[in-house]
This record gives C-alpha cells, structure tokens and sequence, in this order.
C-alpha cells in the first residue's frame, strides 16, 4: 500500500526524514505522544528470549496490583485488542467519540459493523440506537476527560440491553485514579484498554491489557490465539509496572514538561485547547501549513485534519526543547495571529 493512502498516525520518523532530506537521526519526533523520558530497560537474561510465552501467573499478580483489578488479560498492546474485538460480536451499530483514536473505527468497520462517529455533546441523544460506544479518557487528541459517573451512566444504558462500553485509557497512567478499573469488579458490558506504551514510554514492546469480566475475556483470549504476548514483553512489562518510585517521581516530572510546553506554545499563539501530560492540542485553521513548515525544519508534529489542528508531544532534552521553539518562531504565520 502507498504510504500516502494508509491511515494517518504519529511517527514514521524514517519516513518523515527521507521526504524532507533529514537523516533520521536528526528528526525530532513530537508527533507520538509517547513518554520521552522512558522506563529505563534492564538487561534481558538470555533465557527470556528462549522460552515461549506461557501465561505468566507473576505478572497477572503485579498487573492486578497496579491496576486495581484482577479482571484482566495480557495483550499485544491494545491494538490487538481493537483488531479483535470487532469479531466478538454479531452485527452492530457501533458509535466511537470524535475525533479519537482512528483505529478504533477502522476495526469495526473492517469487520462489517455499521460504524459512525459522534462528539460528546451528541452521545446522549443518540445512545438509545447504539449496540457499542467506544470512548477514548482522556481524549485522545483533544485531552477531553470523562467522568467516572457518566461513563457508567452510558455504560449501564448500554448494557441493559446486550450492548458494550469500551473506554480506552491509553493515556491514564499519568492520573490512574481517574480509572475505571478502580471498580475492581469490573461489570457486564464494560471493557477498558491500557497500554504500556505511553506513560512507560515503551511503544516498542507492544504489550498493553484488557479488562472486563472473566466470561468475556476467555472469549477474546480464544480469538487472540496462543502466545499473544512474547516473553521478553512479558518480563519488561512485570518489572516496569512494579517499580512504583519511578512512576511516582515521573508523574511529576511530566507535569512540570507539559506546563512547560503550554507555556512555549502559548508564546507563538498556539495556546492550546487541551491535552494531558503527555501532549499539548491546539486547534488553529493553519494547521497543515505549521505542520509542513515545521517538518522542513526538522521536527514532526501530528496533523489532523477535522478539526483542523496540531498535537505536540514532549521533548525529550535540552536540545529538543530548543530547536521546538526556535522553529515556532520561525514560522511568520503564528507572528501574525492575533
């Protein structure tokens, strides 16, 4: 497929790179929203890259205890889960927050559901027609946070008659009392998705968990196959989620960068419209020409088009911090707004 025709998501730094005659080590990607101040990997015991991945009793004992619940199944990140799910049930009319997360639309609709989109203002007139609501908290990318309560609210609408909640909380991590996994007993209908990826800044490990009663994740572990998650994601994943002074002393540090970065972007009139400690959004109609004046100078940002608006990432040095504002004040456009 023609890299142009696929669907739009961050990085792709190589690519990003090549087209505007960077090496890629010079490409400063802020496009991701993932952690660039990541949990640091030890050194994997060569026995870990041997052994095939049986179920690890350790890890669901540590997940459960960073999570709030026991209900819960081991994945390729939470994508596998958003591929596989869609399969699980009959034919349904599936509604996903916009905008949000694409992939979640793709999925369904891939598998033959009748799918539309619908923003938070709509949800509630609308709920009565749904099979599935697919809701993103905090929004991604527009940092929108929904209340435990509502969501229950549209969760138990939903359930009265067959139908599904999924909230996916990808971006959680950095304020896990806002979860829905504090419910412990987690109730028919409702699903949530976490990712190790962002908070832990461990993309590259595609390792992420799905919570929802016992009888529904058997199903899905059915469908996802054996050995859904390698080995040596399995350790890394079981070490990160137990070191709990690093994550205490992370959150900090990411609050301090994304108050920083809304005060960078703030400077050059792109104050944003939300975010969450791992991203800035701001809505501006020069989006596309920001994006594609920025990429010239080295740094990827992520573009989207409805609304027309930027997602900007953190940087992850000194370095970084410096070239994002030296190219934001470089671009005469954002000089010119009001």
């Amino acid at each position: 497929m023609d890299r142009d025709n696929r669907p739009q998501h961050g990085g792709n730094r190589r690519y990003w790179a090549e087209r505007n005659g960077f090496r890629e080590s010079e490409m400063v990607d802020l496009s991701t929203g993932i952690n660039p101040h990541g949990w640091s990997v030890p050194e994997i015991p060569p026995e870990v890259w041997q052994r095939l991945p049986e179920p690890d009793p350790e890890l669901l004992g540590v997940a459960a205890d960073y999570y709030g619940t026991d209900m819960l199944l081991p994945v390729a990140g939470s994508q596998a889960a958003i591929q596989a799910l869609p399969r699980l049930r009959p034919h349904s009319r599936v509604a996903v927050l916009a905008p949000s997360y694409s992939e979640h639309m793709r999925g369904w609709e891939s598998a033959g559901h009748d799918v539309t989109t619908l923003h938070r203002e709509d949800i509630e007139s609308a709920i009565s027609g749904l099979d599935v609501l697919i809701m993103v908290n905090p929004n991604n990318p527009t940092g929108e946070r929904f209340s435990p309560e509502l969501l229950l609210h549209w969760h138990q609408q939903l359930a009265d008659r067959g139908g599904w909640l999924i909230v996916d909380e990808a971006f959680m991590d950095a304020t896990p009392e806002q979860s829905l996994c504090h419910l412990g007993e987690l109730r028919t209908g409702l699903i949530i998705l976490r990712s190790v990826g962002k908070f832990f800044g461990l993309a590259g490990v595609r390792s992420g968990f799905v919570f929802a009663t016992t009888q529904l994740l058997k199903r899905l572990d059915s469908e996802l196959g054996p050995w859904s998650l390698n080995h040596p994601a399995q350790w890394v994943t079981k070490r990160a989620l137990e070191d709990r002074l690093w994550q205490q002393e992370m959150r900090g540090r990411l609050m301090g960068d994304s108050e920083r970065l809304c005060r960078v972007l703030e400077s050059v009139n792109l104050t944003p419209d939300g975010g969450t400690m791992l991203f800035q959004w701001a809505k501006t109609p020069q989006a596309a020409a920001v994006a594609n004046q920025m990429a010239k100078q080295g740094i990827l940002i992520r573009l989207f088009d409805d609304p027309s608006s930027l997602r900007f990432g953190l940087p992850a040095n000194k370095g970084e911090w410096e070239q994002l504002q030296q190219a934001l004040s470089a671009i005469d456009l954002l000089r010119d707004v009001a």
